[in-house]
């Protein structure tokens, strides 16, 4: 499907904003505001005892701190996994032996471009967090059935942590024959 892009509107430090022509399957062309993201990785620490760690970090668009993986957006030429060990390091102070890989989502299909990658990071080891400066990040330990309540009463609103402590639930369900 050809496309042009006509504007861009704004060039940001995390992304860009365009107005773009895009030809539709029938023919006919339409405008399109977009988010123009670089991408980015998340991933989900698993504990030795079967627990995981997520963060409780300060975010503005959310009206305040929410819970979520460690994650961030890729760096210019940065792989993904690489980009999750990154995180890894720097949000949770750990760094991990094994990295799984649970594929890649699109984060708003309607008007942006910004794939994130998911990761299940186990083997871990504590190292010293890295934080950015506008970061305020608080670590949070769960157990599995602590997990399953927050995702049964919504308290996780982050979409690629439901869909990372989704798949880990799975997974683990399966391999112990649930």
């Amino acid at each position: 499907m050809p496309s042009r892009a006509d504007t861009t509107v704004h060039r940001g430090r995390i992304l860009d904003l365009a107005l773009e022509t895009h030809a539709l399957p029938d023919g006919r062309e339409a405008v399109f505001e977009m988010v123009r993201h670089p991408g980015g990785a998340g991933v989900l620490p698993v504990l030795e005892d079967g627990s995981v760690l997520l963060i409780r970090q300060f975010r503005p668009a959310a009206g305040g701190a929410i819970l979520e993986i460690p994650a961030g957006s890729l760096e210019q030429g940065e792989e993904p996994e690489d980009c999750a060990r990154r995180e890894l390091r720097e949000e949770a102070g750990m760094v991990a032996e094994q990295l799984q890989s649970l594929g890649w989502f699109y984060s708003s299909v309607g008007f942006c471009d910004e794939r994130i990658h998911l990761y299940i990071a186990r083997k871990l080891s504590r190292v010293e967090r890295s934080l950015d400066p506008d970061e305020f990040i608080e670590p949070v330990v769960l157990s599995p059935e602590q997990t399953g309540e927050l995702l049964a009463r919504g308290e996780v609103r982050d979409a690629k942590t439901l869909i990372a402590l989704q798949y880990w639930l799975l997974e683990r369900d399966h391999e112990r024959g649930a």
